[in-house]
């Protein structure tokens, strides 16, 4: 198993279409890393009290439209 820091090594050598083809898997890995997150804590419920009061202050009229807070159309 490589260290760190010969990665780190590694990745200084690479080439600008290498280094973007290692840069695209770091973020696909993060992406799928954080689904997984997500889901785990959704799943745990974790996300109950923030999806609760969400909507308490969605039905409280406490929310704006996303294209108002976007300044869209």
């Amino acid at each position: 198993m490589s260290t760190v820091a010969e990665i780190k090594s590694a990745i200084k050598k690479l080439n600008p279409k290498q280094l973007r083809n290692i840069g695209d898997l770091v973020d696909e890995l993060r992406e799928d890393q954080w689904d997984r997150q997500i889901d785990t804590g959704a799943k745990a419920g974790k996300l109950d009290k923030l999806a609760a009061k969400a909507l308490e202050d969605y039905r409280a009229g406490r929310c704006k439209p996303l294209d108002e807070i976007l300044n869209i159309g």
